[in-house]
């Protein structure tokens, strides 16, 4: 699992009849603090599972843990939003 931010949102007319009813968001990596880390700038657009919204520190889950997220395993998803972070304790 990973650390990321919400940044926006996708709206899509035409996608997989899996993806039906589901809130796709645009995310990019964090660290522990909510920093960028160094040298990384990677966006990725992940299936939202909690209601998640701009702005907020997320968990993902990649690949088979994101497909599992939801009812049918069967699904075109590799990158779900799992949780919303609400605090960080060192």
């Amino acid at each position: 699992m990973q650390l990321a931010r919400v940044i926006g949102s996708v709206v899509s007319t035409q996608k997989s009849p899996s993806l039906l009813g589901k809130k796709l968001m645009v995310i990019e990596p964090v660290n522990a603090d909510g920093s960028s880390p160094a040298g990384i700038y990677q966006q990725e657009v992940a299936v939202d599972s909690v209601g998640a919204g701009e702005g907020e520190i997320v968990l993902v889950a990649r690949g088979a843990s994101a497909r599992w997220v939801f009812a049918e395993p069967n699904q075109a998803i590799d990158l779900a939003i799992v949780g919303i972070i609400d605090s960080f304790v060192p």
